[in-house]
């Protein structure tokens, strides 16, 4: 049984509905992890198995699987498997319960977990 390691978290600032961050898209999201990333430079795109977003909001510009949606945007490897989950309250860390259990049963080594909302 592996044991998950978390290597590098981001956090996007949080705004009121309609307020004045409300125009735009995540930004931390669309940087993305540094590849290889300064903790681990071992790493690389094509090495994540699995990527998990959660998004409770699947509407607009998020309707179509954004997780997968935003891994292709950055260019990276479409081999790379990539489901959007919701969880209503919890679909961020849901993703992350997903890609902790996914390494810790063996099925996957690297994997991503992440989230967004309008």
């Amino acid at each position: 049984m592996s044991r998950p390691v978390i290597v590098e978290a981001v956090r996007t600032p949080i705004g009121k509905r309609n307020g004045v961050l409300s125009g735009s898209t995540p930004r931390a999201a669309r940087r993305g992890p540094k590849w290889p990333c300064s903790s681990a430079p071992e790493w690389s795109p094509a090495q994540v198995e699995q990527v998990v977003g959660g998004c409770v909001t699947q509407a607009g510009e998020q309707a179509s699987n954004v997780t997968r949606t935003a891994w292709l945007a950055k260019g990276l490897p479409f081999e790379v498997a990539a489901t959007t989950v919701d969880c209503q309250c919890g679909s961020s860390q849901q993703a992350n319960n997903f890609i902790n259990n996914l390494i810790a049963a063996d099925a996957i080594d690297v994997g991503i977990a992440c989230g967004v909302e309008p």
